[in-house]
């Protein structure tokens, strides 16, 4: 029990973190979706033929990962409808679709505009117009964009197949570049090196605005909090001190970053304002505070300690320093992670003896677990709330895994080469 909490406190001493070769994307194994998804047909673009990316098939791979949506084969299509003239209900009645989704691609000096349009066939009418631009190397943000208004249209929430992810990893054998930080889409796609190091990376995390990350590089030999400017490429060091210096957690605001430090003995919770790395200590006591997350208006710090004799998650508000214990199910709750809308905690838990991702209700305490492999760390929640990011095991490989927060739909991102760990999901930039 608590042998497992040291191992993570001081991973950033030991642990060689995983990842993926650069040059393999992570790619999609659907494990299960929602037990009644809705059919919906999206037929290929006119003009999209001979592109260098295939938008139909970008779109459909986006709406079967939701769960939502179940889409039907291009070989099933009874007509190929590109205009609302077109559209026959009766053909996509026949296959059982609820919705369609048909579109026009119009070369336009450097872009494409798209025009697209959702009809739900049961009630034989439109219900989504609309149009996007974008140049020949962003014909994925095109279609992860139509997928993102078609999503929001049919469930009411925001869409997430915009947004991008951080994730480490580990190419398994010494280089110079063993150890990557990656910026992938959420699917795994158009990864790129930020950061290239014969040393470990941990910890990436992201500002609210998305201009900024933080994390943790062994790069100077001993363990560093750095951040970085996404625009730039430029890198910050904000500490050095000696221990542990680990987990750093933007405030919502963006000014402040919670941190783990060992400087003074154990390791405790401190706050930094960025702007002059000014310190204060938010934890002081003999006990293993660790794994900093602000809560959704920035008044708190949620945070791991093992002042009650096992692992559990803490609140404490920083106008009077009072820690408030929030996890009573279970003797290993760790790794706490807010909701956007601040009212849920997401959460590494044990149970029976296995290490799971789960999700508690702040204000009941009701938990819910939400994974059934045997090794679930590091969640890292979408921008919308509806799903997370998290590493797993899968083969003996360290893979991506994700969940709905209903613990209805869930995938892999496994990599063609090496593990994969740490991921950490953009906010809408």
């Amino acid at each position: 029990m608590i042998s497992r909490f040291f191992k993570i406190q001081l991973a950033i001493l030991l642990v060689a973190v995983s990842a993926v070769n650069v040059q393999a994307n992570l790619f999609i194994e659907i494990n299960r979706g929602n037990d009644n998804p809705s059919p919906v047909a999206i037929v290929p673009f006119a003009g999209a033929q001979g592109l260098p990316e295939d938008i139909q098939a970008i779109i459909t791979a986006d709406l079967e990962r939701s769960g939502f949506f179940r889409p039907i084969p291009k070989t099933d299509m009874l007509s190929m409808p590109t205009d609302k003239s077109e559209v026959v209900f009766r053909d996509w009645r026949v296959l059982g679709a609820n919705f369609l989704v048909i579109g026009q691609m119009t070369p336009e000096a450097d872009q494409y505009i798209v025009r697209y349009e959702l009809y739900d066939v049961l009630a034989q009418k439109n219900i989504l117009t609309a149009q996007v631009k974008g140049g020949r190397d962003g014909l994925r943000d095109i279609a992860h964009a139509v997928s993102d208004a078609v999503y929001e249209k049919v469930t009411g929430i925001r869409g997430i197949f915009s947004t991008k992810m951080l994730y480490v990893q580990d190419l398994r054998k010494p280089s110079a570049g063993r150890y990557r930080l990656m910026y992938a889409d959420v699917d795994g796609a158009r990864a790129q090196v930020l950061l290239a190091s014969s040393e470990p990376i941990l910890s990436p995390t992201w500002s609210a605005d998305g201009k900024r990350i933080a994390y943790v590089s062994f790069e100077t030999s001993r363990p560093a909090i750095y951040i970085m400017d996404m625009a730039t490429g430029r890198k910050t060091q904000m500490t050095h001190f000696r221990g542990l210096n680990g987990a750093p957690s933007f405030s919502p605001d963006g000014t402040q970053l919670a941190m783990v430090l060992s400087k003074d003995g154990m390791p405790d919770i401190y706050v930094m304002t960025i702007a002059n790395k000014r310190l204060r200590r938010i934890t002081n006591d003999h006990y293993i505070d660790t794994e900093p997350n602000w809560n959704a208006d920035g008044s708190g710090v949620i945070f791991t300690s093992n002042r009650g004799g096992s692992p559990q998650i803490y609140q404490i508000n920083l106008s009077n320093g009072r820690p408030e214990r929030l996890t009573f199910e279970g003797d290993y709750n760790a790794r706490p992670r807010v909701s956007p809308d601040g009212k849920s905690l997401v959460m590494v838990h044990r149970q029976s003896g296995v290490y799971h991702i789960a999700t508690q209700d702040i204000a009941t305490g009701n938990m819910r677990i939400l994974t059934e492999t045997w090794l679930d760390e590091s969640p890292s929640i979408a921008p919308n709330g509806a799903m997370l990011l998290y590493a797993t095991q899968h083969n003996k490989k360290g893979v991506l895994g994700a969940v709905s927060m209903d613990a209805g739909v869930k995938f892999r991102l496994p990599a063609k080469e090496g593990d994969v760990r740490e991921p950490a999901w953009a906010p809408y930039l």
